[in-house]
């Protein structure tokens, strides 16, 4: 089984940052692809960012330019910095681990972004 944790989430002014944080735990194993997405009130689920185990990043179109996604392999951990946000950037925040060897897919509960004055 594997366990993913997000913390880092809370309320933001507009033009300010956050720095979200994704734990995980338990088979893991070594390659795995891991990804960020975001889900607002009353919308579809949007993918939002992923890193390779190689550190290989892409991001959403919609937040290029603003988010960083980085990880640190030994603490199985995965970073979401995120700067100048905007109110559109309200959402939950989840993340996401695709394990390379089985294809196989664990989601976190996610953790809450609101950005407002």
């Amino acid at each position: 089984q594997v366990q993913l944790v997000e913390s880092g989430g809370g309320l933001v002014q507009p033009g300010g940052s956050l720095r979200l944080s994704c734990a995980a735990s338990g088979r893991i194993f070594k390659f795995n692809t891991m990804n960020w997405y975001r889900q607002a009130p009353g919308k579809q689920r949007e993918w939002v960012a992923l890193i390779t185990n190689g550190g290989r990043a892409n991001y959403a179109d919609s937040v290029k330019g603003r988010f960083t996604i980085s990880r640190d392999n030994a603490e199985n951990t995965v970073y979401l910095q995120m700067n100048s946000l905007k109110p559109e950037d309200t959402a939950v925040y989840l993340c996401k681990i695709v394990l390379a060897y089985s294809g196989d897919s664990y989601w976190g509960q996610g953790t809450q972004v609101t950005v407002s004055s």
